[in-house]
């Protein structure tokens, strides 16, 4: 492997202290409300050298967002090694983690459907190929708990798949805490219970 030079090590510093920078900003304030300015201002460093490493605001959000399912992707692969976990719990310590990651100020606030951040995210070859290869990997487990019966098969794979992605961005989560009156462990199971078992008695 070619060693990378110095000038690339640098650069390779700067823009993960931007990107974690604007992953703290998106876990805490959201795309839309976070500003370049804050960015450069959380990162340490001059606007202008922000703009040197990203040319938008898109870019330094699919940044953070490559990131976050990078991270996400590393802890499922963990998981899979763990081959005599029944898929249920695989798919009950996913959500528990997305939503440890959201407690701890680690996970960007997904985009609503409105965002401009949206678009930007779709044609960012990057960030699609993680999505897609993260949902396949849910997917698989979410259909063997399903056919193993201990997911309902009436509910439809794509929608339990889309309930797992909401854990990562859950207000409940956040209001929940922010009332100071739980720990971080009650937060966590409480949610994680309700999601997979209901509230019913």
């Amino acid at each position: 492997m070619a060693r990378i030079s110095y000038k690339e090590q640098v650069q390779r510093v700067r823009e993960d202290a931007i990107v974690e920078a604007v992953n703290r900003l998106l876990a805490t304030k959201g795309y839309d409300n976070m500003t370049v300015d804050e960015v450069a201002a959380e990162a340490g460093m001059a606007k202008a050298s922000v703009y040197k490493h990203f040319a938008s605001k898109e870019d330094l959000a699919g940044a953070a967002m490559v990131r976050a399912l990078d991270r996400a992707l590393a802890f499922v692969d963990d998981l899979r090694e763990q081959v005599q976990t029944p898929p249920l719990d695989q798919l009950k310590a996913v959500a528990r983690w997305a939503m440890q990651s959201q407690l701890a100020g680690e996970m960007p606030s997904l985009p609503s459907q409105n965002s401009s951040l949206t678009a930007s995210l779709q044609a960012n070859d990057e960030y699609m190929d993680r999505l897609i290869s993260l949902s396949n990997k849910l997917s698989i487990w979410i259909t063997q708990a399903q056919t193993g019966g201990r997911l309902s098969a009436d509910i439809p794979a794509e929608m339990v798949l889309y309930i797992l992605f909401a854990r990562a961005c859950d207000p409940v989560v956040g209001m929940l805490k922010a009332s100071g009156q739980y720990t971080n462990e009650q937060i966590l199971d409480w949610v994680t219970r309700a999601t997979f078992e209901g509230m019913a008695a």
